[in-house]
């Protein structure tokens, strides 16, 4: 018989601080972008040399979430207020029997957007 489970379609688990608050069923911006440098000093060949720059990480965006806590509201209410309280978080990838698959660990987040139901 097929498992009848209302959240089954939230595949990846929120832990802030390594408490379980949220499930969603859509993530993105897992990107990381190095930006090239060029370089050359007066005695190099006519070429340049590449060297990284800035480490720039794109925004993560969790969407179609189903809670029963608060502490998402609470922590961007607390940015808004202008209290910074960055946290430690955690994201993980669950398969269809509901097992741990892959955990992505993300320090010093904040939500820098919130956008409850209406």
């Amino acid at each position: 018989m097929p498992r009848k489970d209302p959240l089954r379609n939230f595949r990846f688990r929120l832990e802030i601080e390594g408490v379980q608050q949220a499930g969603f069923s859509e993530v993105s911006g897992f990107d990381v972008t190095v930006d090239p440098i060029d370089y050359r000093e007066g005695t190099d060949p006519t070429h340049v040399r590449k060297l990284t720059g800035l480490t720039k990480y794109g925004n993560i965006t969790l969407k179609w979430g189903v809670t029963d806590s608060l502490e998402l509201h609470n922590w961007h209410r607390q940015i808004v207020n202008g209290d910074i309280q960055r946290k430690n978080i955690a994201i993980i990838v669950v398969n269809e029997a509901g097992e741990d698959k892959a955990r992505f660990e993300i320090v010093e987040a904040w939500p820098s957007k919130y956008d409850p139901p209406t």
